[in-house]
């Protein structure tokens, strides 16, 4: 397919290598160049911040009403192409991208919405061609979809920079935790994280819990997110049973 893809971010630089690397023709436009866009391609991927999606959208589809148009937000609506162009959808790779990293787009989950069936027809073998695991999703869906990613990944790193934190504050480096962090990715592969979950803060030992809250005086902040992620991994646990 003829691709014209707008937007330079992390997920475009990604999507832009896979879909070349399964045979595309795709045209790279920054956002901030729209008047290079081209009037017609098979799709319009629009790959942007949520922030600048409605004007980028806005001034990409003026002369090319009849043209595909499709988002790749993980929270934004299929309606904002509503009153744009009569051909859209979403095509939303769940995944955390970067620049210096090429993602491998075949285990990466595509999540598909279309304004008809014949654009989910295109948007299912555009998707095909570069991932092994593509699902039809609505918006509201979606929605949720996003939300449990925000909770898997940004909150799992943040917990990171959280253990960095300490362990710097101690003159001991972060690459300590990374085979424990990868043993725990390899668990959730074959356990639901509950059946998983280790830790004091399972079977709640108060005296642990007690100490290690204590050594967090310094970090009021760290203190109540400890405190209440114990609370909470102990409540999970017990509703497990």
């Amino acid at each position: 397919m003829n691709i014209v893809l707008i937007g330079r971010g992390r997920l475009a630089v990604n999507m832009e290598r896979a879909l070349r690397d399964a045979g595309h023709e795709v045209i790279s436009i920054n956002s901030h160049t729209l008047e290079e866009l081209p009037l017609k391609a098979d799709v319009f991927v629009i790959a942007v911040k949520d922030s600048a999606l409605q004007d980028v959208i806005c001034k990409a589809t003026k002369g090319r009403e009849d043209q595909l148009f499709v988002h790749t937000a993980g929270s934004m609506s299929l309606n904002l192409f509503e009153g744009h162009t009569t051909r859209y959808g979403v095509f939303y790779p769940m995944q955390t991208f970067s620049k210096e990293r090429q993602a491998d787009f075949s285990v990466i989950p595509l999540f598909l919405e279309a304004d008809s069936s014949e654009t989910m027809a295109t948007l299912q073998t555009l998707a095909a061609s570069i991932s092994g695991s593509v699902y039809e999703l609505t918006t509201e869906e979606r929605k949720y979809l996003h939300l449990a990613a925000v909770f898997a990944c940004n909150f799992a790193n943040h917990c990171y920079d959280m253990a960095a934190s300490v362990l710097e504050q101690h003159g001991l480096p972060f690459s300590v935790m990374l085979p424990l962090i990868d043993e725990t990715a390899r668990k959730v592969h074959d356990l639901h994280p509950r059946q998983a979950q280790t830790g004091p803060a399972v079977r709640y030992d108060e005296n642990v819990i007690r100490m290690q809250t204590a050594l967090l005086t310094g970090s009021p902040e760290l203190q109540h997110i400890y405190e209440i992620l114990s609370q909470n991994i102990h409540q999970y646990a017990c509703d497990k049973h």
